[in-house]
């Protein structure tokens, strides 16, 4: 078998990493205001650092930042762009395992204004990773366009600056364009977006819950195609984009069930 050497490579990874504890409680007490901005950051350089070396020392292709700067895989990006901001409230979420469920209660993002692209989300974690990479690929890994929807959808999205939904989705795939050409800049070439949206409609359970707000849960996923599609276009020459799709992931226990039959023909042709 030949190896590959640009990507997506047969031996891969999503990129999350389990945080440290040394660096889950630094974090708490960053947030608690008892650790300077800088201490902090010096903690995330040397963690980040050994999962570099970790992955390099494995023999993987890809490498990323395990993600150890975030504190949500895509709740930190989505909300640094233009005319996102954290709701007051939090949307509860219900994950499954063999023992019964756990509650998940982050916030959700809501659009107060039209969306624009203010800087390059992620710029300097990116630049640390291409910098302290010496084997391997550098990848870098963010939510995909529909992250920015599914969770609090229509109802989250204000009715003044978006009259008509489909202004919102052209608004947004732009953001996503503007933002790969600017990754592409800082020599990204291979971007993964994480999508958990299109494995939960094969949920008839997740489906009903777009029906019980107004949406259509019967045909989002076509509209989060046409999306996703639409931000790739003009794709930079030499940038590899990869996607990563999940039921729900968290301590060890998931959101959506079964297979992919409902969103397999127009995905993945």
């Amino acid at each position: 078998m030949s190896i590959r050497t640009t990507p997506p490579f047969r031996a891969d990874h999503v990129g999350s990493m389990l945080r440290p504890e040394s660096l889950l409680a630094a974090r708490e007490r960053y947030e608690a205001g008892d650790l300077p901005a800088e201490d902090l950051r010096r903690l995330e350089d040397d963690a980040i650092r050994d999962v570099i070396a970790l992955q390099q020392d494995v023999g993987l292709q890809a490498v990323t930042d395990g993600e150890l700067r975030r504190g949500s895989w895509h709740m930190d990006f989505i909300y640094e762009i233009g005319g996102v901001e954290r709701a007051t409230e939090a949307m509860p979420s219900t994950f499954n395992n063999e023992g019964g469920t756990i509650l998940f209660t982050p916030t959700k993002p809501v659009v107060t204004r039209k969306l624009s692209f203010d800087h390059t989300i992620f710029a300097d974690a990116f630049a640390f990773l291409k910098d302290n990479v010496t084997k391997g690929t550098p990848k870098l890994t963010i939510p995909s366009p529909s992250m920015v929807h599914y969770r609090g959808g229509r109802a989250a999205i204000d009715q003044d600056a978006y009259p008509d939904m489909a202004e919102f989705w052209s608004d947004l795939a732009k953001v996503y364009q503007q933002e790969i050409r600017a990754l592409a800049d800082l020599g990204c070439t291979y971007l993964q977006l994480d999508d958990t949206s299109l494995a939960y409609l094969n949920d008839p359970d997740q489906r009903a819950a777009f029906d019980e707000r107004g949406e259509d849960g019967e045909h989002q996923h076509l509209t989060y195609i046409r999306t996703f599609n639409a931000a790739l276009e003009g794709r930079p020459e030499g940038m590899t984009i990869a996607t990563h799709m999940c039921r729900g992931n968290f301590r060890s226990s998931w959101v959506a069930q079964g297979g992919y039959d409902f969103v397999a023909e127009p995905l993945f042709n």
